[in-house]
């Protein structure tokens, strides 16, 4: 039963993955990008998460923690830097 429902959130998470990348690949304008580029690595912790309860393994959460973060700070910098040109005043 475990088995078959990892399996679905694999396909599932994959196809959400790959939706995003579409949107970052042909978003009209830099929000829009922004925004698929948060998602796409919140898909991936989505997906590492997913490995590690497969896996059985806990350095898969671990990963998914370091990415989260370096994810967060990504973001703040590059919408701080659409809002005022620059990332450090």
């Amino acid at each position: 039963m475990l088995n078959t429902a990892l399996q679905i959130a694999f396909a599932l998470v994959s196809l959400a993955f790959l939706l995003s990348f579409w949107r970052l690949l042909k978003g009209p304008d830099a929000p829009d990008r922004i925004l698929a580029l948060d998602t796409l690595y919140v898909n991936t912790l989505a997906l590492l998460v997913l490995l590690g309860i497969y896996r059985g393994s806990a350095l898969y959460f671990e990963a998914a923690l370091l990415i989260a973060m370096m994810g967060f700070v990504g973001t703040v910098a590059l919408c701080k830097y659409l809002l005022h040109g620059d990332i450090i005043e």
